[in-house]
């Protein structure tokens, strides 16, 4: 049996194995979205370890089998760290060269797919349920008789996390190349000018108390501690509206958030003071 989606005899297409799993996603994804001229390629769905017309896995080259078949896109042949997503990700490296973010997004497909998932920390916690895996399970039980919506489903969300991992490589770049260090009365802090204010996140992950983020382009600050007990940031929001009168700040309700300027409200009025500035506002507060 054979599902297919708008297959035919003269159009690419994709073929992976019915219940598509992170694997067989992402290993379509990504020719979806990296082989030239593959973008508008059809998907069919075979069972699985089957070839569309039982044919040779990779005899016709408009036609490529992922994860099922035993071809070059296939990993079950062997007992190989590998799969799927690895072997087509390995073949857009060979044309267009490394992408750090597909790397580091394959590395975490083939652990899943290997099932190395359950050594993560604290592997039964409610967190991990809202992980794309969880997600997939789930699809394939509400539409298990509909694959290419699973495909597609996930395919949407492969994209959000692809934009993620660059925008964390980012971040983990401008935090190397220019976050100024310093000591704040609540321990480990750092100031940084970038737009990306996913900084603020990572530094935070990172176990910094108290992150300060100037945007270079509109001015905004936001300043963000650890949500800890023992930090309250009230202390500082009073000495920033005393030094700037005209700019607005907000001091969140949880006392460990001030905000200024934002770009749900074109209102606020960003702030005068220099990076330098908040910085020692911070570290005599």
């Amino acid at each position: 049996m054979c599902y297919t989606h708008c297959y035919t005899h003269n159009m690419k297409t994709i073929v992976a194995h019915i219940g598509p799993d992170l694997d067989a996603i992402t290993a379509i994804w990504l020719v979806k979205s990296h082989f030239p001229g593959w973008e508008e390629a059809m998907i069919a769905f075979v069972p699985a370890g089957k070839t569309l017309n039982n044919a040779p896995p990779d005899e016709n080259p408009e036609i490529i089998h992922v994860d099922t078949g035993f071809g070059k896109y296939d990993h079950h042949q062997s007992d190989s760290d590998t799969c799927a997503a690895q072997l087509v990700y390995q073949a857009i490296k060979e044309t267009k060269g490394d992408d750090a973010s597909l790397t580091r997004m394959m590395a975490v497909v083939n652990e899943i797919d290997h099932f190395r998932e359950v050594f993560y920390p604290n592997p039964t916690s409610d967190f991990w349920d809202f992980s794309l895996i969880t997600q997939i399970d789930g699809w394939r039980l509400l539409y298990s008789d509909n694959p290419i919506k699973i495909v597609s489903l996930g395919m949407e969300a492969l994209d959000g996390i692809y934009k993620s991992f660059q925008n964390k490589i980012w971040a983990e770049s401008e935090l190397k190349e220019k976050a100024v260090h310093f000591d704040s009365p609540w321990g480990k802090a750092f100031g940084i000018e970038t737009t990306n204010d996913e900084v603020v996140h990572l530094g935070q992950k990172m176990g910094y108390n108290v992150v300060i983020r100037r945007d270079p382009k509109k001015g905004y600050v936001r300043i963000k501690s650890l949500p800890k007990d023992d930090i309250d940031l009230t202390t500082v929001y009073n000495t920033l509206k005393e030094k700037d009168s005209a700019a607005t700040w907000f001091l969140h309700a949880s006392r460990h958030m001030i905000l200024n300027g934002s770009a749900k409200n074109p209102d606020m009025k960003p702030t005068t003071l220099s990076l330098n500035e908040l910085i020692e506002i911070l570290k005599k507060s």
